[in-house]
């Protein structure tokens, strides 16, 4: 896969260990782009050593049941998603603006003590996420179109149609995905879908629910 200037095919092309930020109702893809808004002192500081070194930073929620408070020192979700910093800027108010590209999902394993003021853990990357092994054709997409285009009708909202039907599967299921309005479950089940077709799968369940108690966008909290 590439992202940005770096190829990464296989585990031995990521670092063993990644700094982690935690991140509620945050979803990051393979391929997919991220937006963030970085304040905190601790989050620059992360953000200023991937700069100076391989640009990564793992992306990933606190674990559902946590408070959103203990982000940064309480449990974590078991799987996130690596990603590549590949645009930055300043604000000139002390923030980043910083967009993350999706390389891969992981499983998070034991937290690596560094002296840092943010967290570092060793991670078991999914192959088949930088491989790119998955039958984008298995992918029910004239169903996960339809059910699009109803959500978008249902908060009278539009879509760029044309990059819709230009898009390949893996990419509009991801992009599609991230772009979601639902909660940090939702978004958690989508990351943890084990291949394309059971997340757009997951992503039609999930739309159709919303669609069916009224069309708004987040009333539903997966138990």
């Amino acid at each position: 896969m590439h992202v940005g200037n770096a190829r990464y095919l296989k585990s031995t092309d990521l670092p063993d260990v990644v700094p982690v930020f935690p991140l509620s109702g945050a979803l990051l893809l393979p391929e997919g782009q991220l937006p963030l808004n970085i304040f905190e002192p601790r989050y620059l500081a992360m953000f200023d050593a991937a700069l100076a070194g391989n640009r990564l930073i793992g992306m990933v929620q606190p674990a559902l049941q946590a408070p959103e408070s203990a982000a940064g020192s309480g449990a974590l979700s078991q799987v996130g998603c690596l990603g590549r910093i590949t645009s930055f800027s300043e604000t000139g108010d002390g923030r980043y603006m910083v967009s993350l590209s999706g390389i891969c999902r992981f499983r998070l394993l034991e937290e690596v003590t560094s002296g840092k003021p943010y967290r570092s853990f060793k991670h078991a990357p999914f192959m088949a996420d930088l491989t790119g092994e998955e039958d984008e054709d298995a992918v029910d997409r004239e169903n996960l179109l339809r059910v699009f285009r109803s959500f978008l009708d249902a908060n009278q909202l539009e879509a760029d149609w044309e990059s819709v039907e230009r898009a390949g599967n893996r990419v509009l299921v991801n992009s599609l995905s991230m772009m979601s309005p639902f909660g940090p479950a939702e978004k958690q089940a989508l990351l943890e879908a084990p291949d394309l077709k059971a997340r757009a799968d997951t992503l039609i369940a999930i739309t159709e629910i919303v669609l069916a108690q009224g069309g708004t966008d987040n009333e539903i909290i997966l138990q």
